[in-house]
């Protein structure tokens, strides 16, 4: 019997060729689709437009090295600013209420897990809790996605 041969998985970031709609740059295609939609439905959001601070910088004090891309041996980082961990959702709309981030595959060991979770949580504790999170991966939970928030609308 003979094997078959496995092909390797790309394990890093997906990269697509950036797309345009009316002077908007999109990084994927669910992205422009998701816009589209959006805008046949008549819905007020805004695309990339609110950068949340998820986890606050600071400054550890202990002992801590760190590798560099460009030298072979360990830095001395202690006293050094660690960046902090900032999340931009695809689609905000604050009036009414709704977050939408289009996402296709995400490898396992991508960030995008925690960040997501960091983010629902800056949410509740900043009273945004009551907005509705919507995480559509194909064009179908984005129909889907659309669906939900105009029934929400047309209920309140």
């Amino acid at each position: 019997m003979k094997k078959l041969k496995r092909t390797a998985r790309k394990t890093g970031a997906v990269n697509h060729k950036k797309t345009k709609v009316g002077g908007v740059e999109f990084s994927s295609a669910l992205e422009k689709y998701c816009y589209s939609q959006l805008k046949s439905a008549g819905l007020d959001f805004g695309y990339e437009s609110d950068k949340f601070e998820v986890l606050k910088s600071t400054v550890y004090t202990g002992k801590y090295y760190k590798s560099s891309p460009k030298a072979s041996t360990l830095a001395d980082k202690q006293g050094k600013k660690v960046l902090a961990v900032t999340y931009t959702p695809d689609f905000v709309s604050h009036t009414h209420k709704f977050i939408i981030e289009t996402k296709g595959y995400v490898p396992s060991q991508h960030s995008f897990p925690i960040r997501w979770k960091l983010f629902m949580q800056h949410l509740q504790l900043n009273g945004m809790g009551d907005y509705m999170l919507f995480l559509p991966k194909n064009k179908s939970q984005v129909d889907e996605t659309i669906k939900i928030i105009t029934d929400a609308i047309t209920h309140d």
